[in-house]
């Protein structure tokens, strides 16, 4: 059984994958409170789904992408499961992690979205660098910027850990009202390594709403 918050079928706002239909598994629990934080009620609370259900759920949903996100999923142990489940199910599978707990208990097939906090989010201590030695071609890694120390920051993550020789997918966002989209644009021009900006599609579609 899993803690869930909630499931909805939306537009994927984020990742190499955004724009594409997906189905959305929040699991609750968060074991960091970084300071921009924009999904502060999956803390704590949620209902119990067996991952029979939420595979159904998923299947019903007719999306063909599903993402595992939270809170922090990986805090619950039953998640590598519920991944493999939909992995078997056909599904392509996104999980999102925080980054501060080990990703590599996750079933290979999918596709492991691993937030770098950076230096604003006050949880940088947190970050699991261990981990990074394990990333493939198929995982991604977030990078949420709110000023240039934060970017500088990240720059210096993808050196030290030669993050680029891992994985071609390194993905900066703007913390949403924090930092204008295009300062950050700016800074992606110049930057010497090969890294992607993105947006938080769902927010400019519908605003800093749940359940989108």
């Amino acid at each position: 059984m899993l803690q869930i918050i909630e499931t909805f079928k939306s537009v994927q706002g984020e990742s190499t994958h955004a724009g594409k239909v997906c189905f959305f598994i929040r699991l609750a629990g968060c074991n960091l409170r970084c300071s921009y934080c924009d999904t502060s009620y999956a803390w704590e609370g949620g209902e119990l789904f067996s991952i029979e259900e939420l595979v159904s759920l998923a299947e019903a949903s007719d999306a063909t992408v599903v993402e595992i996100t939270g809170g922090e999923p990986l805090l619950q142990k039953e998640t590598p499961l519920l991944a493999q489940k939909l992995l078997d199910a056909g599904k392509t599978v996104l999980i999102e992690t925080n980054g501060s707990v080990d990703f590599s208990v996750l079933p290979e097939g999918c596709c492991r979205i691993v937030d770098c906090k950076l230096p604003a989010s006050g949880m940088s201590e947190h970050n699991c660098y261990a981990a990074y030695s394990g990333l493939t071609s198929r995982d991604e890694v977030k990078f949420v910027v709110s000023d240039r120390n934060d970017f500088d920051f990240a720059e210096s993550v993808i050196e030290k850990y030669h993050l680029a020789d891992k994985t071609p997918n390194l993905l900066f966002s703007p913390v949403w009202d924090r930092i204008a989209p295009e300062t950050l644009a700016q800074w992606v021009i110049a930057s010497p390594h090969p890294v992607r900006m993105q947006i938080q599609m769902h927010k400019v579609i519908w605003g800093d709403k749940k359940g989108v």
